[in-house]
């Protein structure tokens, strides 16, 4: 690994900078169509973080063996941990994913459209949008990334080609004093139409490389609608999602968190680790729209979706914290 001015580092070719306040440490990948870490078409380019460490606890890292950053996030396979190789998600971190293809819906197959934190991109055919298929990348976008000691500010801005266009501002910052990380993000509607869309973090949690299961709670301030995964790994009731067993290494099990209100403190979400202490709650200025947790036997992640609309020459704001802390054994 070579270290250049700015504090920037390149790893096996992909551009990445390290910050830290003293309590947290965190390696940021930086977009880059050419050689980025993450290049697929599903989550913002932006803030993806390959790994987090705090009070000598590991909160975000590699979840997956093999690595591909342009391929489709997903497949599993029981040959390689779950996963096929060079076809896992080259995710990690608390990424974030606008779920809505922007102008997919009136774009004609050949024609454009647009994907918050990726750029515009190319329908090929008059089948529906799918999370899960590589799109060709026809614009990526104007990328500006400004690393300080303690925090990486990215902005990236689309064209309004279709009536479509924005300007993305994230800033992944380290509380001074606190262990604890904040997204801080802005959406401005530069085009002619109305933005709207959700978005959530998937959160990819590798907490100190434990594997899911009942040393794991994930609990939230409200009461929850008792709901169950069908393979019996995953049980929402009361205030927590519980895992009632380890996932085998091909299994993957999500249940919905259902009974928040439309109040920003029902976004309160605590994940701790009862055999190694480590804990981290996750909050935000903005109310929940809708929240599940899916796992996997090496990493559980709570998304926690928000909605998003933009008018016109608008601009939409909104704010994530990760509070990391021990928990007596």
């Amino acid at each position: 690994m070579v270290a250049l001015a700015g504090g920037v580092l390149f790893a096996a070719a992909a551009p990445e900078v390290e910050i830290s306040n003293g309590l947290v440490r965190a390696t940021i990948a930086l977009p880059d169509a050419g050689g980025g870490f993450y290049r697929g078409t599903r989550f913002d380019w932006s803030g993806v973080i390959t790994s987090l460490e705090s009070k000598g606890h590991t909160y975000f890292g590699r979840w997956f063996k093999a690595h591909d950053p342009a391929l489709r996030d997903v497949e599993f396979r029981a040959d390689l941990d779950g996963f096929a190789a060079g076809t896992p998600s080259a995710a990690t971190g608390p990424v974030e994913e606008f779920s809505n293809a922007i102008g997919f819906a009136e774009a004609p197959a050949g024609g454009t459209f647009v994907k918050i934190g990726v750029g515009r991109l190319r329908k090929p055919d008059d089948a529906k949008y799918a999370w899960s298929t590589r799109y060709e990348i026809v614009d990526p976008g104007t990328w500006s990334v400004r690393p300080r000691r303690d925090a990486v500010e990215f902005e990236q801005t689309v064209g309004t080609a279709s009536g479509y266009g924005y300007r993305y501002r994230k800033t992944v910052r380290l509380s001074e004093g606190r262990a604890e990380l904040v997204l801080e993000h802005s959406l401005r509607n530069t085009g002619r139409q109305v933005i709207e869309t959700p978005v959530y973090s998937h959160n990819f949690l590798v907490i100190d490389g434990q594997p899911s299961g009942p040393d794991f709670a994930i609990t939230v301030p409200f009461e929850i609608q008792e709901a169950a995964d069908k393979l019996g790994i995953l049980k929402a009731r009361g205030r927590e999602v519980a895992f009632l067993r380890e996932p085998d290494k091909d299994e993957r099990a999500m249940v919905p968190v259902v009974g928040f209100a439309t109040d920003p403190k029902d976004y309160d979400i605590r994940i701790e680790n009862r055999r190694t202490g480590a804990g981290v709650r996750i909050t935000s200025d903005r109310p929940l729209a809708r929240m599940v947790v899916w796992a996997i036997r090496p990493t559980r992640c709570p998304e926690a979706f928000i909605d998003v609309r933009v008018e016109p020459g608008r601009e939409f704001t909104w704010r994530i914290t990760y509070e990391f802390y021990t928990q007596p054994k």
